[in-house]
């Protein structure tokens, strides 16, 4: 993804789930997708689909069953 792309969808990750710690990252080999981090804690990837002329994002996030435990 772009810069310009990834400054946007942190404002917009910003403004919806208000963490000031958030951080959305490049990945090196792959151009239609990012990761994104609060701090050094990875929470999952969001991807760039552009089909017919029209563009949207789609985060995917994993959640173990041992990340749920106290």
């Amino acid at each position: 993804m772009k810069p310009d792309e990834l400054k946007s969808l942190r404002a917009y990750f910003l403004k919806v789930f208000k963490t000031p710690g958030l951080v959305i990252k490049a990945r090196p080999k792959k151009s239609d997708s990012a990761e994104v981090y609060i701090g050094d804690e990875f929470l999952g990837v969001l991807y760039r689909d552009e089909d017919e002329g029209e563009l949207s994002y789609n985060f995917s996030m994993a959640i173990l069953d041992i990340d749920l435990e106290d």
